[in-house]
Parts: structure tokens; sequence; C-alpha cells
């Protein structure tokens, strides 16, 4: 919206705000790939003189740096607040709004967990609407490859470690307490989902760790591409037939690429 003067908000700023809001269009546009002080004007919309003077002080306070034969970068400073800020991210917090609109959507339980270690380790919970409670708890662990959730947290992982989480995972004697007529999938079959999954950026647990619990995952990713989390939507068999996991994968898919946004990704 303009005022009278016919100016923008931006424009009618007090000059301090303007100077602010200029330095940081230098480092956007250093940032979009603009290397010397004509291309950082033109995108900008300032003189030469006023842009020289906003990306020497930038350089002074290591916000920017310049290179021989390449011209300005993001400096050292970027790099620094970059780290602070994503350590300083709550996770869960962030994670809520997504967690709660899967919740609404499906009535299935939604976690939300990392990866320790070998383990998965739920750091929110949901309840479900549908069907009995399930045991997974806040602070619970499980072996990653038992798991959809963990399976979607080691999607970047290479075959040999799938394989190696896959044969820590096996129960003791080859049976599941909970489940003594379970038939383990072998590695080849293990191996063949994963591949699947990898491509499809999701995982499923087909009753691969308790009876009648089937669920839907997809990994979550920071700034640097890297899995840091992953979220589920899990529920027992009689409300979570095949053809509707494979119609959550899209929204699973969604709720974790806009957690993913949130950290940079």
């Amino acid at each position: 919206m303009q005022d009278d003067d016919g100016k923008t908000a931006k424009d009618a700023a007090p000059t301090g705000t303007q100077t602010l809001l200029r330095g940081l269009a230098v480092v956007h546009a250093v940032a979009s790939g603009a290397r010397d002080l004509k291309q950082i004007a033109h995108i900008i919309g300032t003189t030469r003189s006023t842009t020289h003077r906003l990306a020497s002080c930038l350089v002074d306070e290591r916000y920017l740096r310049v290179l021989p034969q390449v011209g300005y970068l993001l400096g050292p400073k970027l790099i620094e607040l970059g780290f602070q800020a994503r350590e300083a991210l709550p996770l869960v917090t962030l994670a809520t709004p997504f967690l709660d609109q899967l919740s609404a959507l499906t009535g299935d339980t939604i976690h939300l967990a990392i990866r320790e270690d070998d383990d998965v380790l739920y750091l929110q919970k949901n309840p479900g609407r549908n069907g009995p409670e399930m045991r997974s708890r806040v602070g619970h662990r499980m072996p990653l490859a038992r798991t959809g959730i963990g399976k979607a947290l080691m999607l970047d992982c290479s075959p040999q470690e799938w394989q190696r989480l896959y044969q820590v995972s096996l129960p003791a004697g080859g049976k599941n307490p909970l489940w003594p007529n379970h038939v383990e999938p072998t590695w080849e079959q293990f191996q063949q989902r994963m591949l699947e999954y990898g491509e499809g950026g999701y995982a499923f647990d087909l009753e691969d760790n308790e009876p009648s619990i089937r669920c839907v995952a997809a990994p979550v990713r920071d700034a640097s591409r890297k899995i840091v989390a992953a979220i589920s939507v899990a529920s027992t068999v009689p409300y979570m037939s095949l053809e509707k996991m494979t119609a959550l994968i899209q929204p699973v898919k969604d709720a974790a690429a806009g957690l993913s946004a949130e950290l940079g990704g």
C-alpha cells in the first residue's frame, strides 16, 4: 500500500531502517549470484557509490567477503550465524503445526522422531482417534530398521549400512516374542523395499515390528539436505489399508517438506 506521497512503505521507512533493508538486499543479491558492484546495484536499485558503501561495510563486518577474480561472496559471519540459528531451532515446536494438521486429516497416531545411534528416538506423539492406543511414547526407542519412521531416517544410508542395521534389528533367536509366527523379510527383500522407498522419498511399516501396526513415514531435511528427523502416520490394520497407505504418501511427504522448509531445507 502507498501513502499520500506515493511512496512505498519501504521508501517511507526511517533512514536507519532503509539502510538496514538495503544492506540485507545486498546480502540477498550476493546470495543469488551477483558478484560485482554493477550487478548488485542493478538488483537492489541503488547507485554504484551507495552500493559500494553498503558492500564495504558488510565486508568489514564479515557478512560478505571479496575474492580476487571471483568478486563478492557470502562471508564467514553468516556461516557462524547460520549454525547458531540451526542449533537454536526448537524442532518439536516447529513440527507441531504439521503434526496437528496430519492428526486432523487422518485421525491416526502421528509421530516425530530422530535417529540416535541405531535407534529411532520418538520426540513427539499425537495419539490417534482410530483403534486402540499404540505402545509408542515420547522418549521411547526402537531399532531403525523395524519401523517405518526408522526406515525414513535411513533413506540416505548406503546399502552396506542398510544391511548392518537390518542385521542388528533382527530379534534374538529369529523370532519376535510379540509375534512368534511372523516371518521376517530376507535381506534381499528388505533391500528391495529400501530401494523403492528411496526412489519415492517415503517409507512403510508393513507390520514389521508389531502385529497389525502399519505406518507411512517421510524424512525431514535441514538446509544441508541432510535427514535430521522423520514424520509418520500410524494405525492398526483395520484403519490402515494398503490403499490408504498409498493415499497418505503425499500428505506425509508434504508435512515433512513443510517442516524441512522451516529448518532451511
